[in-house]
């Protein structure tokens, strides 16, 4: 045996167990750092062929690993912007040059220009709403924004769609036909329910409409809709004033046997009502259309729901995140809108991204490709706000492996040092 050989043992050993002693050391100082993944120092033999009877002492390489698929414990705040994820993915994060990362640090808050920045500095990346729901570009970054919720202006939206779920009594008794409701009806009108409906303009007023049923047969119901802006002031109703009529009346026929909106009728209660541009009675409306088909008629008392989208101006006065990762306003009127959502990364090898200062992870040779979507689908965790993933460090196990690298490491050095002594010893024979 070389006694070269044998010190270069030793030092190997010692070198070995200062890189464990310096993964102890990170994994120690970061034991608080938010969605921190402890790393690990795994050993392998390098050994050496022997020949002659003469045995070669190897060496000792190591290979450092992070926990990352490893899941921290989740710890709740008061702040609704701080998220965490439960299961698997990463946020899609951005540094200042706009490279995307993935990380699992959640304490996200406003910067200046509102974008939710958590503590290493790095932009959380969503998909905007806009008129349609967004759809995740599966294997690219493309499409995804820093996500910002500055509420510096006031937003209004005008109403397009309002939905109703209602119920028409069936043993309600017949309208004489020359009472109905119309534009030009008067004091004696006759109907057989009533209810209003508030949607909004393109300006945020409020735009009430009168919805009358007037059943005209067995089965067959007349509606009417009109700008209650033009009711009668002392009655409350009629007679409207002129242009109150907002679409023409339409007829609605049920199945006798089931009660609900036959095909023909189901198709008429979808009613559009048109946009001020397009000679609307209602002032800086949008196109609007009313969905009456699912509408009953049973043998029971009138009743109604109904569910508009539009709101009146109003401020931001607070974020709220769902578990789908949809991003909403919610306004001091109480209106909550979708801002954006949130992507979720994911690759086949969690363990093998590489690590990159500010607790963000990027895609490695051995990582596999990153792929896109939102959290809830397709294997991604779901997004727990006001709360942050802890580090996966266990203190208590960091100072037992500390210890176990200072006990080898010194007799690592017990061997360089054999093999010094019995250095001095050959040399010293030549006296």
């Amino acid at each position: 045996m070389s006694l070269y050989g044998m010190m270069r043992t030793g030092s190997s050993g010692m070198n070995a167990q200062a890189s464990r002693l310096s993964t102890v050391a990170d994994n120690i100082a970061n034991s608080a750092t938010t969605g921190y993944k402890g790393a690990s120092t795994e050993f392998s033999s390098l050994l050496l062929p022997s020949v002659s009877g003469n045995y070669n002492s190897g060496a000792v390489q190591t290979d450092i690993r992070y926990g990352i698929s490893n899941q921290g414990a989740l710890q709740y705040t008061s702040s609704s912007t701080d998220l965490a994820i439960n299961g698997n993915g990463f946020f899609v994060v951005q540094d200042s040059s706009g490279v995307p990362y993935m990380t699992r640090a959640g304490s996200f808050v406003p910067n200046g220009a509102g974008e939710l920045v958590n503590a290493g500095g790095y932009k959380l990346l969503g998909y905007p709403y806009t008129a349609d729901s967004p759809t995740p570009v599966v294997n690219g970054y493309a499409g995804l924004t820093p996500i910002s919720i500055s509420s510096n202006s006031l937003k209004a939206t005008g109403s397009t769609l309002g939905t109703l779920i209602s119920n028409l009594n069936a043993s309600a008794a017949i309208v004489d036909p020359a009472n109905l409701p119309s534009d030009t009806s008067g004091a004696e009108t006759k109907y057989t329910h009533k209810t209003s409906i508030k949607a909004f303009d393109t300006l945020g007023n409020e735009v009430l409409y009168d919805v009358y049923f007037s059943k005209t047969a067995d089965n067959t119901w007349q509606l009417a809709v009109f700008n209650a802006a033009g009711r009668d002031q002392t009655s409350g109703s009629f007679p409207y004033g002129t242009d109150s009529l907002v679409v023409p009346q339409i007829d609605l026929e049920f199945d006798p046997t089931t009660g609900k909106l036959t095909d023909a009728s189901k198709a008429d209660a979808q009613l559009v009502l048109p946009s001020a541009a397009d000679g609307g009675v209602v002032p800086n409306m949008k196109e609007m259309t009313l969905d009456f088909s699912s509408m009953t008629q049973l043998s029971y008392d009138f009743t109604i729901r109904a569910t508009v989208n539009g709101n009146a101006p109003s401020e931001v006065s607070k974020i709220q995140i769902g578990g789908d990762g949809i991003v909403y306003a919610q306004y001091k009127n109480g209106d909550l809108l979708p801002m954006y959502r949130l992507a979720m990364a994911t690759v086949q090898s969690p363990d093998q991204l590489r690590v990159i200062s500010g607790n963000v992870y990027a895609q490695s040779n051995d990582s596999g490709i990153v792929i896109l979507g939102f959290p809830g689908s397709n294997g991604m965790g779901s997004i727990v706000s006001g709360a942050l993933e802890n580090s996966t460090v266990d203190i208590a196990e960091e100072l037992t492996r500390m210890i176990e690298s200072q006990r080898t490491y010194t007799a690592n050095s017990k061997v360089f040092q054999t093999g010094s002594d019995l250095m001095d010893v050959l040399v010293n024979l030549k006296r």
